[in-house]
C-alpha cells in the first residue's frame, strides 16, 4: 500500500513540477515584455517579502506533520482531530497577524525602493499579491500537512495542478487583451485562493473530520525547536532577493529571479523522490522497521544521487544559454551573467545532496538536535551576502547562500549518518564527493562540446541533448560500479519483472 501511495504521490509530483515549471516561464516571459524587467522585478521582490510572514510558523508544519504520522499508523481518530484543530487554530491566528504585516508593508516598502515606482501602484500590488497566501494560512494548511502525512499528496498536487494551468491561461488571456498587471495579478491571486478551499473541502468530506468539538490544546513537542530550520529555510529562499532590493535594484532584482526560476523548477522536479517517499520513510519508522527503512534508503540513495547529478551537471552547462534564449530581445538589462550562474547552481546542487538527510532529521521529529546548524546557516548567509554584494554585486548574494548552504549540509550529512542510519560517515561522504566530481567532470566536457551558435529553443535543445548524452554515459556507469550493493538489488527487481512479464 505504501508502495502504490508513494508511485502515486511521485507520479502527481512530477506532472505538476512539469506543469509549474512550464507555466513558470510563460508568465514571466509575459511580464518581462510586456511591463519590463523593472515591473518583473518587483513583483518577485514583493512576493520575497511577503514569504518573510512564513517565519511566524515557527517551523510548526513539519513538526505537526511529523506527529501525525503515528496516530494515523494506529487509526487514532481523537488525537488527529485534536492535532489538525490545534494547527488550524494556530495558522489561523498567522492569517489574522498577516494582515498587520501587509498593513506595515504598506507604508514600510515604498519608503524603501527610492521612489522607483508610485506609491499606490506598489501598495496595490502588495494587497493582490498577498491575497493568496492568506488564504492558504486561513484555510489550507492544516488539510495540506494532513494529506502528505497520509500519504495522500497526490491530491494537493492535482488540485496544484488544476490552478496553475487555469492561470497561466487566464493571464495569458489578460495581457493579450492589454489589462494592467494589477488586474492580472488580481485574477491570478483569486484562482489560487481555490487551493486552500478545495483541499479543506476534500479532508472534511473523504475522512469525515469535523473539527467542530475538537480540542485546540493539544501539546504539540519540539514546537519552537522547529523554528531555527524554518528561519534557515526562509533565508535560504528569500534574503537574495531583500538584499537586492535594498543594495542594488529591480533589474537586478529580475536578473536573479529569471536564474532561479530555472533552477527551482530543477530543484522540485528532482526532489520529488524526497517529498514523495518521505511519509513512506515516516511510516516505517513510527512502526520499527529500521531494517526495512535502511535498505529501501540506500536504494533511494542510489537513485536519488544519479538523478540530481545527471540533472545539475547538464543545468549549470546549459542554464546560461538558456536564459540568453529566455530573453532574447529583452534589452533594458543584461541577463547573461555566467560567474552568477556557475555558483548559483551548484550552490542548490549542494542543496540537493543535503535534501534526502535534512528530510530524515524532520521525518524523524529530530528538529532539536539540529536546530543549532540552522542558526549557523542562516546567519552566516546573510552576514556573508551583507558584506559580498558591495563588492560582487548578485555574484556575491550567491556565494553567500552556496557557504551556507554548504554547511548546513555537512551537519545534516554527519547527524543522519550517526543518529539515524547507523553507519560509518565515511560512506555519506564519499557518495556525496563522487557526485560533486561527476558535476566537475560534466562542466568541463560540456563546455568543450557546446556549440551554441543558433540563439533559439531548437538550437540549445539540440546542444541539451547532446550534453545530456555524456552526463548519462559517465554518471550511470561509475554508480553503477560504485553501488555495489545497490546495483544486485536492482538487478534483482529487475529480474522478477521480468519474470512476471513472461508469465
Amino acid at each position: 500500500m505504501r508502495t502504490v501511495k508513494a508511485l502515486k504521490n511521485m507520479i502527481t509530483s512530477v506532472i505538476q513540477q512539469i506543469v509549474t515549471f512550464i507555466c513558470g516561464l510563460i508568465v514571466p516571459r509575459l511580464i518581462l515584455e510586456t511591463f519590463g524587467s523593472d515591473v518583473n522585478g518587483l513583483i518577485n521582490s514583493i512576493t520575497q517579502f511577503l514569504a518573510y510572514i512564513s517565519l511566524l510558523e515557527s517551523g510548526f508544519g513539519p513538526v505537526v506533520k511529523s506527529i501525525l504520522y503515528k496516530p494515523i499508523a494506529q487509526k487514532a481518530k481523537e488525537e488527529i482531530r485534536n492535532i489538525l484543530k490545534t494547527s488550524e487554530h494556530f495558522f489561523r491566528v498567522i492569517a489574522g497577524i498577516f494582515i498587520f504585516y501587509i498593513i506595515i508593508l504598506c507604508i514600510v516598502y515604498p519608503m524603501f525602493i527610492n521612489n522607483q515606482f508610485d506609491t499606490m501602484f506598489t501598495v496595490s500590488l502588495i494587497v493582490i499579491i498577498a491575497i493568496s497566501t492568506f488564504a492558504e494560512y486561513f484555510f489550507g494548511m492544516t488539510y495540506k500537512l494532513f494529506l502528505q502525512a497520509e500519504q495522500k499528496a497526490y491530491i494537493t498536487s492535482s488540485i496544484q495542478i488544476i490552478t496553475t494551468i487555469i492561470n497561466t491561461i487566464l493571464i495569458v488571456i489578460l495581457i493579450k487583451c492589454g489589462a494592467n498587471i494589477q488586474i492580472v495579478k488580481l485574477v491570478s491571486a483569486l484562482v489560487y485562493v481555490f487551493r486552500p478551499i478545495l483541499q479543506n473541502i476534500y479532508v472534511r468530506k473523504k475522512y469525515n473530520i469535523s473539527l467542530k468539538n475538537a480540542k485546540n490544546d493539544y501539546k504539540i513537542e519540539q514546537k519552537w525547536d522547529g523554528f531555527a530550520q524554518h528561519l534557515a529555510g526562509v533565508i535560504h529562499g528569500n534574503t537574495d532577493v531583500a538584499i537586492l532590493t535594498f543594495f542594488a535594484n529591480f533589474k537586478e532584482v529580475s536578473v536573479y529571479t529569471v536564474y532561479k526560476l530555472v533552477v527551482t523548477g530543477i530543484r522540485n522536479i528532482v526532489t520529488i523522490l524526497s517529498s514523495a517517499i518521505d511519509s513512506a520513510f515516516g511510516d516505517m519508522m513510527a512502526k520499527g522497521e529500521k531494517e526495512n527503512f535502511n535498505k529501501k534508503f540506500s536504494l533511494y540513495e542510489f537513485v536519488y544521487y544519479t538523478l540530481i547529478t545527471i540533472i545539475y551537471s547538464c543545468a549549470i552547462v546549459l542554464i546560461v544559454p538558456f536564459v540568453e534564449v529566455y530573453t532574447k530581445g529583452i534589452t533594458d538589462v543584461n541577463y547573461v551573467r555566467n560567474v552568477f550562474a556557475y555558483v548559483f547552481v551548484f550552490g542548490y546542487f549542494i542543496h540537493a545532496i543535503k535534501t534526502p538527510y535534512n528530510t530524515l532529521a524532520y521525518t524523524a521529529g529530530k528538529f532539536k538536535e539540529t536546530q543549532r546548524g540552522a542558526w549557523i546557516e542562516a546567519l552566516s548567509n546573510l552576514i556573508i551576502s551583507l558584506i559580498l554584494v558591495q563588492f560582487l554585486g548578485i555574484v556575491g548574494v550567491a556565494v553567500g547562500t552556496l557557504v551556507s548552504v554548504t554547511i548546513r549540509g555537512i551537519e545534516f550529512l554527519i547527524f543522519s549518518s550517526k543518529n539515524i542510519l547507523d553507519r560509518n560517515i565515511r560512506k555519506t561522504f564519499t557518495r556525496s564527493i563522487i557526485s560533486i566530481i561527476e558535476l566537475i567532470v560534466i562542466e568541463i566536457i560540456g563546455k568543450m562540446i557546446l556549440n551554441f551558435t543558433d540563439i533559439s529553443y531548437l538550437g540549445w535543445i539540440v546542444e541539451g541533448i547532446k550534453v545530456f548524452m555524456v552526463s548519462i554515459i559517465i554518471i550511470i556507469p561509475i554508480n553503477l560500479l560504485y553501488y555495489k550493493e545497490e546495483r544486485k538489488e536492482i538487478v534483482g527487481v529487475i529480474k522478477n519483472l521480468l519474470k512476471k512479464g513472461a508469465k
